[in-house]
């Protein structure tokens, strides 16, 4: 089975592909770099949304201070 290619992924393939009209290539580099780190934030986050609280999200400030980064992040409002 194929692994979908995250949306940053896509676009720091594009650019790599597209070196004549980028000349950058630090600029995929970069991007693959910062979505890689950017995961890492993720489960992060997502562990600390449910510190206390096994595998369920928490109701402490800290959890709900966490779960309202992990909703920006990915697009939801929260």
């Amino acid at each position: 089975m194929t692994e979908k290619k995250s949306y940053a992924e896509r676009i720091a393939s594009f650019l790599e592909k597209m070196g004549s009209v980028f000349p950058n290539p630090q600029a995929a580099t970069e991007l693959r770099r910062l979505h890689e780190v950017n995961q890492e934030l993720l489960k992060t986050m997502r562990q600390l949304a449910c510190l206390g609280n096994g595998d369920k999200y928490g109701n402490s400030d800290g959890n709900i201070i966490a779960q309202a980064a992990i909703a920006k992040a990915e697009g939801e409002s929260k």
